[in-house]
Parts: structure tokens; sequence; C-alpha cells
């Protein structure tokens, strides 16, 4: 993990109640680019049986950011919001 210095959180937001959200963690975890590496996906209930993905991730300090990830999970079937919430950097 030495390799790692950010810690980045993304909220996902299916676009119904209706997907599974099985089906879409694994399309998550294929879509994660190669200078990161997936810590945690936790579901979050918004209302009314649907719920967003808290996705965090370590991952390494570069040009472009996190626009390959943006742009990774936006392109999911059935997402309909991608948003980056939290970029820290790592100490120790």
């Amino acid at each position: 993990m030495a390799d790692f210095n950010l810690s980045i959180t993304a909220m996902i937001m299916p676009d119904s109640p209706d997907v599974d959200i099985g089906v879409m963690k694994k399309a998550i975890e294929a879509a994660i680019p190669s200078n990161m590496k997936l810590h945690k996906i936790e579901e979050i209930p918004i209302a009314f049986g649907l719920v967003s993905l808290k996705v965090m991730l370590l991952g390494k300090d570069q040009a472009g950011g996190t626009d390959e990830l943006e742009n990774n999970f936006s392109s999911i079937e059935n997402v309909t919001q991608v948003e980056v919430t939290d970029v820290r950097r790592l100490v120790g």
C-alpha cells in the first residue's frame, strides 16, 4: 500500500431502485483505473428502495486526478450520477 498516497471517496447513484446492486458492484470493481485500488463499497439507503453506493479507494497522486475514475464509473450501465465527494492525502 506504500505506493498509494490518496484516499478517494465517490458516490454512485443508480437510475432506479430496481437495479441489481450486486451486478453494479461487480461493474464498479471492473471499472477501477489501474492507478487505484478498491478499499470498500458501502450501500447507502436513499429513499423508496433506492440505494446509493459509497466507493472508497486508494489512489496515486498524478495528472488528471479523478477524471478517469469518474468517466469509467459514468459509463457503467444504469449509473445516473457519479460524484467524487472526498480526496485526501494519506500521511504516514
